[in-house]
């Protein structure tokens, strides 16, 4: 069963910094490309970074682009996020994910995990 386990989340005064967690399992990890999603109040979830195994290639949304950081450790099935420069419109949960890749299923997000709430505000 696959399972995404977020932390990390939090209140944080805009230009702060946090860094999530994601513990992933049921599937192999490491040959499996991660991102990571947010879903702010009344809005669509949108993708906000993603990174490949192997060759570790990242890609970002204009809106993170230079404050965020995604990363992962392949021993430890985690994937990572880190944010820097918080601003209040970064306030959503964030969730991670990764494509499906068997048929007919292939290339859909698995059920999302729970998320982690992060607030920006003063």
């Amino acid at each position: 069963q696959v399972q995404f386990v977020e932390s990390g989340g939090g209140l944080v005064q805009p230009g702060g910094s946090l860094r999530l967690s994601c513990a992933a399992s049921g599937f192999t990890f490491s040959t499996s490309a991660m991102s990571w999603h947010r879903q702010a109040p009344g809005k669509e979830r949108e993708l906000v970074a993603s990174i490949t195994s192997p060759g570790g290639f990242t890609v970002y949304a204009d809106s993170v682009k230079g404050r965020f950081t995604i990363s992962r450790d392949n021993a430890k099935n985690t994937v990572y996020l880190q944010m820097d420069t918080l601003k209040p419109e970064d306030t959503a949960v964030y969730y991670c994910n990764t494509r499906r890749k068997v048929f007919p299923y292939t290339g859909t997000y698995y059920p999302w995990g729970q998320g982690t709430q992060v607030t920006v505000s003063s």
